[in-house]
């Protein structure tokens, strides 16, 4: 079985407000161009399609014209889209029946009574176990090992199995995610890749933006990372991965295809921080015909003059690249050091630390007992927001 891996699409993504439709058209139709080629017979989409659980009615008709793209880029193949956390589950179904004539498989939510329906066979090919995005408490006991036991029962052929999902695993790199822990990335806790239970050849993973495999010893759990990057600091090689499989059993054999983006996010400078005036002669120094995106990270003693922005940006005026976000790092400071911050640094900045920073000027020591009740209850804010959507 051959099978082409890719997630994370978050279309109807803006940068600073930029509209990125221009660079997720092209996206997409590298990847009509790479099934034209590569002829897979399945087509794993792992989640977050889109940025947001509400996307607008014209990212809703870019996704829904580029699944017709595809399906006749290779007619025989099977597309299977699962949901991530940025999607609504629910409405992910909508057209679940509808897409089932193009060989569209949208699988938004976990059926806890009907465990076929995440069973798709490929006739002749092997099992697409497909799974999407769930929180671990409405995961079924058992739910993984059930799926498993059954398609053992009806592969009767010894073919490929495959299992999709789309969350954290313990030990992954989450390199380029903000706020990120060992514990959480993007707000999903980390998963035991035990938990999974044996018996898939293969596990395709969607959510962490980084392509790797997860060291099991058995080379078979992969994230294909995200085809366009979503931050600044995500500064490695954005791609999809072809993946075959001969029998059950096989190890993968797993192939890059490198995403080549036409408005590149880029940083300056490429490494560390350079003074307000050295980023300044860099920006204007930029080439004019090359079109990107532009991080300044700026090294600072106090403050950036208000107007710093606007000064900044009349030196793209005649290129083609974007100011986005001028990255401020101070050369030293306390911690408890009390003083205002701007609003770019209270985002910048974790929770926590804020805390501790009020703790502190309040004269109180923030212990680990404080430190633990704290998280319980960041914990329980990011669920609320999570059923919220």
């Amino acid at each position: 079985m051959k099978i082409l891996h890719t997630s994370d699409w978050h279309l109807g993504h803006t940068l600073y407000n930029y509209d990125r439709t221009e660079e997720q058209q092209d996206m997409l139709k590298q990847m009509v161009d790479i099934v034209v080629e590569q002829k897979p017979d399945v087509f794993l989409l792992c989640g977050d399609v889109y940025h947001t659980s509400q996307p607008s009615a014209s990212v809703q008709t870019m996704l829904a014209n580029a699944l017709v793209r595809i399906h006749d880029a290779h007619p025989q193949m099977a597309i299977i889209m699962t949901a991530g956390n940025h999607d609504s589950g629910s409405k992910h179904e909508i057209f679940r029946i509808p897409w089932q004539a193009l060989k569209v498989y949208a699988i938004g939510q976990i059926e806890k009574e009907d465990f076929d329906k995440h069973i798709i066979f490929i006739p002749g090919k092997g099992y697409v176990i497909a799974i999407p995005y769930a929180y671990e408490r409405n995961i079924p006991e058992g739910f993984f090992k059930q799926l498993l036991d059954r398609v053992a029962q009806l592969n009767t052929e010894g073919l490929p199995v495959v299992m999709t999902a789309h969350t954290t695993v313990k030990g992954c790199d989450f390199t380029g995610h903000d706020q990120a822990t060992d514990l959480t990335v993007g707000g999903i806790d980390s998963f035991e890749i035990e938990k999974f239970g044996d018996g898939f050849d293969y596990l395709a993973l969607g959510h962490i933006h980084r392509e790797q495999f997860v060291h099991t010893g058995k080379h078979n759990v992969r994230y294909c990372g995200t085809p366009l990057p979503v931050s600044f600091d995500e500064q490695f090689p954005h791609s999809v991965s072809i993946v075959e499989i001969g029998k059950h059993g096989d190890t993968p054999q797993v192939e890059k295809i490198e995403i080549v983006n036409p408005k590149p996010l880029v940083t300056l400078p490429t490494e560390g921080l350079a003074t307000w005036d050295g980023a300044k002669e860099l920006l204007s120094k930029y080439p004019n015909d090359i079109p990107a995106y532009i991080r300044l990270n700026v090294q600072i003693e106090d403050f950036l003059p208000a107007e710093a922005f606007a000064e900044a940006a009349s030196l793209t005026v005649g290129k083609q690249c974007r100011l986005c976000h001028i990255n401020t790092k101070r050369q030293s400071v306390s911690r408890s050091e009390t003083r205002v911050m701007t609003v770019q640094e209270f985002q910048e900045v974790d929770p926590i630390e804020i805390a501790i920073r009020y703790a502190e000027s309040q004269g109180i020591t923030f212990d680990d007992d404080m430190e633990k009740m704290f998280k319980e209850v960041m914990r329980m804010v990011n669920d609320d927001e999570r059923n919220d959507k």
